[in-house]
């Protein structure tokens, strides 16, 4: 049985990976629920998040505005980087509204990109490391209360970054394997534009703008679409077995943006 069947949610959830490198792997995992009327609150929703597991999962209030509410497996966000360019991807939008304010989002082609200021970022201590063989060796958690971005200059004229991001220690997503607003606050520090390798593998583009604003970019890989969306039945609230996962890739993973990705084994 698939974790997701498990816990018997699959049918209200789209799983993303945002942040992808260029042979469209890796990226950081991130749960949609488009579907919300099973989950109306914040306690139902945190209690959903922290059952997922993701760093990030965002419940989708309202898909013509944008409306969207964040939330880590442990608190409420009111901003972060790789949910807000999931969700424009997945809802081909312009423009998204988190709690911490209107995000208006591009798409190129390849990469979905968000505009946010600086200021909305949750705090992180940013360090920087004199190689990226010493951000690779860090040990998880590092030294510290672990809520620490460690990056290094690969090439410093190119703007090319290796990172690593790290969650406070006892928190369940320990290292992000992408992380969108640690990338915003390193891009305002630098006040230069980065591409940044992050984790495993992923990719995270940034460039700064005027008054703390910076745009992030990056590519999305529909891993599982959702179930097309209906009334819960007692049949639906059942855990669903294995074949529940023998989805169709949907319309919307083949609209010109979407990336053409292998499947990852895990």
């Amino acid at each position: 049985m698939n974790e997701l069947d498990a816990l018997g949610v699959p049918e209200v959830l789209d799983v993303l990976h945002v942040f992808c490198g260029g042979d469209g792997r890796h990226g950081n995992a991130l749960g949609v629920v488009r579907d919300v009327r099973r989950h109306p609150d914040r306690e139902s929703r945190q209690a959903l998040a922290a059952e997922l597991g993701f760093s990030e999962t965002v419940f989708v209030d309202d898909p013509e505005r944008g409306a969207v509410d964040i939330y880590t497996p442990a608190q409420r966000l009111a901003f972060a980087g790789h949910p807000l360019v999931g969700v424009a991807w997945l809802l081909d939008l312009q423009a998204v509204r988190p709690p911490a304010g209107e995000v208006w989002v591009r798409d190129d082609g390849e990469f979905t990109w968000i505009t946010a200021r600086a200021e909305w970022a949750p705090p992180r201590r940013l360090e920087q490391y004199a190689s990226p063989a010493e951000v690779d060796a860090l040990p998880v958690p590092p030294p510290g209360d672990g809520r620490l971005y460690a990056w290094a200059w690969q090439d410093e004229a190119a703007g090319r970054v290796r990172a690593r991001a790290f969650g406070p220690r006892g928190d369940r997503a320990v290292e992000d394997e992408a992380t969108g607003a640690a990338a915003l606050l390193l891009t305002d520090r630098l006040g230069r534009a980065l591409n940044i390798t992050q984790g495993r593998g992923s990719q995270i583009l940034t460039a700064p703008g005027p008054d703390g604003i910076v745009e992030i970019g990056g590519r999305v890989r529909l891993a599982v679409p959702a179930l097309p969306a209906g009334p819960p039945s007692a049949e639906e609230r059942r855990p669903a077995p294995a074949a529940r996962m023998s989805f169709q890739r949907s319309e919307r993973a083949r609209l010109p943006h979407a990336v053409t990705m292998p499947e990852v084994t895990r």
